[in-house]
């Protein structure tokens, strides 16, 4: 507030050369309790008849938080924002980190030749009724989006127990463990060709890429790949990518959308030559076949036309939107969004929430604790919306019918996030696949009833690698 006022000074009215400026906060005055004095140190007061003052500068009657509501809000999900760390100070004892194209990657292997027996020994799998054997091909884990290695960690050695063979989980880019990239558009490793392109580590090419890598880390000629949610997406495409790397893929309540499948509608061939009978008897009829055909042809160029005008909104719709989420708004609204509704997210994916207990809250929140996580999830992201476009790659549901492997598909009948029907589509759309439904169940059947989890397991890989002459897999009905 700018005010021009003469003051009392010495027994003296004097005015000022110019305004005295007054910072004053917004309250309501009452005139006739305003007095105006002038105090020791020179700065002018203003006093009401309750004797309440208001100097020049008003910073004491901002209200500064509490050291309390400060703390809680810089904290995500209970973590603290300002004490992130490097992801490699949260790794546990048995963590393991390697370089692939500039990235660390947390991973952690079980090796049944190796583990102490005490660990690997699991009284429901040594009930079986057939005598373990070793397979040729190692098991390697997906986790899915949001969330890491530690999901595996209720069954990973149980099935190093069942194949007899190394079993490997890996945190795919902006997640877990792994470390972060600040600008993974351009990212090249150092000591790499400049003339290559960039590969984007968050970007699906990466993750099939460190997919294939292990497999080589492994020393095998194949892998049997077992992907969750979205990891089933890196599954699916790392067999696209090389076949002959793959040896089996286990599905859990994979995130891919199956096509939908219409009723066959056979025609007899009888009928169809009686009807071209007809026609030629009648060249009334021949005419309105005729003039239904070019109907329909200018249907299909219509369609076709708006197809493409579809298309390219929804390329521009996507682009403006991955553009936006790498912006700084979009970095608040994921923090916003995990802070508010993170630790719902994860108990909302079990059937019996009772099992969610505090280690399983502390393990899916420890990535919150890695510097640059929230930028990670962003790009991540951004890049899933960029490469969701048709001409970058083709629709995976059309492309299912093309798996040979053997593949065996789990899921929970309670599932809230992908629902269990979309499985029993997906199994039908994929041939010679296997589907087993857990009863009482949510989105993730291998920390939530991980013994039976197994046990489905153990079956599958008996019946395709070592029963498969005397009981070969069958297609799921």
């Amino acid at each position: 507030m700018i005010m021009s006022i003469p003051v009392a000074y010495n027994n003296h009215l004097a005015f000022p050369d110019r305004p005295v400026k007054l910072n004053l906060p917004a309250v309501e005055l009452k005139t006739p309790a305003l007095h105006c004095e002038l105090v020791r140190n020179g700065r002018l007061s203003l006093k009401t008849a309750a004797s309440s003052s208001f100097t020049g500068s008003g910073a004491e009657y901002s209200e500064p938080l509490s050291t309390t509501q400060k703390k809680k809000a810089r904290k995500i999900a209970g973590i603290d924002q300002d004490e992130l760390v490097d992801p490699k100070l949260l790794a546990d004892p048995d963590s393991c980190f390697c370089e692939f194209k500039g990235l660390q990657l947390h991973h952690k292997i079980c090796d049944p030749e190796t583990e102490p027996q005490d660990s690997l020994h699991d009284e429901t799998i040594s009930n079986s009724s057939h005598q373990t054997e070793k397979l040729k091909f190692p098991l390697i884990l997906l986790h899915g989006f949001g969330a890491s290695l530690f999901s595996w960690n209720a069954v990973m050695k149980r099935l190093a127990n069942v194949s007899g063979s190394k079993v490997l989980s890996f945190d795919r880019p902006a997640f877990g463990l792994t470390t972060r990239v600040d600008n993974p558009s351009n990212h090249a490793p150092a000591g790499s060709i400049q003339d290559t392109k960039p590969l984007n580590p968050y970007s699906m090419a990466f993750s099939v890429l460190a997919t294939l890598y292990f497999i080589d880390f492994l020393a095998a000629e194949k892998a049997i790949l077992v992907g969750h949610s979205a990891g089933c997406l890196v599954a699916a495409q790392t067999y696209f990518q090389a076949p002959e790397r793959v040896a089996a893929m286990i599905l859990v309540a994979p995130a891919i959308v199956a096509p939908f499948i219409p009723p066959k509608k056979v025609k007899a061939n009888n009928q169809e030559d009686e009807s071209n009978a007809d026609n030629i008897k009648n060249p009334f009829l021949s005419l309105l076949s005729i003039v239904s055909k070019f109907s329909r042809c200018i249907a299909r160029v219509l369609m076709s036309l708006l197809t493409g005008m579809v298309n390219m909104v929804n390329s521009l719709y996507k682009k403006a939107l991955s553009a936006f989420f790498r912006s700084s708004v979009a970095v608040m609204l994921v923090r916003m969004v995990i802070g508010k509704f993170g630790i719902s997210a994860v108990k909302n994916a079990w059937y019996d929430t009772s099992k969610v207990t505090d280690n399983v809250l502390e393990a899916y929140t420890r990535p919150l604790r890695a510097k640059g996580w929230d930028r990670a999830l962003v790009e991540f992201t951004a890049e899933m919306l960029a490469s969701a476009s048709p001409e970058s790659n083709p629709p995976l549901p059309e492309s299912l019918s093309e798996i040979s492997c053997p593949v065996l598909i789990i899921t929970g009948d309670s599932d809230r996030l992908v629902p269990s029907w979309n499985a029993v589509r997906l199994s039908q759309a994929i041939p010679g696949s296997h589907l087993e439904v857990i009863k009482k169940c949510g989105h993730l059947p291998h920390e939530e009833t991980p013994e039976e989890f197994v046990t489905i397991v153990d079956n599958f890989l008996n019946r395709v690698f070592r029963r498969v002459e005397s009981q070969p897999l069958q297609a799921a009905t």
